[in-house]
């Protein structure tokens, strides 16, 4: 038992610092944005709802039972959801992160995009963290059907972007989630900087290359 509450203990701790150095650097604000975290008992810690992630409180965080049931904390973010649908479909991974970043989101504003490939494979670390990012079509927030179309994506995809909304990322760990959505970020600025340029993105040997070797 204690050793189930030091591990629950410690990823209560990383969600709030991992929410502090996202929220600090732009990533998030406001009350936007969610994290979640698989216990070592199948438990689920997540963001509440309404909080910013820059002030998160480990002890208030909502931990729900395998079965949606709340068993400690603060209501859960309205947006479980989009966890909860990438985590039936990824049994391996242990993490979620979903922002509404600015870049990404204006990426997913954007017409005469490939919707099972948005962004370009500019750089060999969006391959390597992100992979291929399909882009998932609008519904108004918390409506199930936006369950539905990430559940039919995160089979084989562990990053996707929400049309008019933003990415929802998972990883087999907090760190591996949370690099992955930043890489994400990062390489949706560069595309936007780079917009009118001719491009000189991987080749298809080089993508293939690197997902042979770290396919997600």
């Amino acid at each position: 038992m204690t050793g189930r509450i030091s591990q629950q203990t410690a990823l209560r701790d990383e969600i709030a610092r991992i929410g502090a150095s996202l929220f600090a650097r732009g990533l998030t604000s406001g009350s936007t944005g969610n994290i979640s975290a698989v216990t070592d008992d199948g438990s689920l810690l997540l963001t509440p709802t309404n909080s910013s992630l820059g002030t998160l409180d480990p002890a208030r965080l909502s931990l729900m039972s395998p079965d949606g049931r709340l068993l400690d904390g603060d209501p859960p973010t309205k947006e479980a959801f989009l966890h909860a649908s990438m985590y039936a479909h990824r049994p391996d991974d242990r993490a979620v992160v979903h922002l509404h970043s600015a870049y990404s989101v204006a990426v997913s504003i954007m017409d005469g995009l490939d919707p099972m490939d948005v962004l370009p494979p500019l750089t060999a670390y969006y391959v390597m963290r992100v992979g291929r990012l399909p882009l998932v079509p609008y519904f108004p927030p918390g409506d199930e059907a936006l369950a539905q179309a990430v559940a039919a994506l995160a089979g084989r995809h562990h990053a996707v972007l929400l049309a008019n909304h933003g990415p929802v990322v998972s990883g087999s760990s907090l760190c591996d989630a949370q690099y992955a959505i930043e890489e994400l970020e990062d390489t949706a600025k560069l595309f936007l900087l780079l917009a009118g340029h001719r491009l000189r993105p991987l080749t298809d040997a080089q993508r293939n290359e690197l997902e042979a070797r770290y396919r997600k």
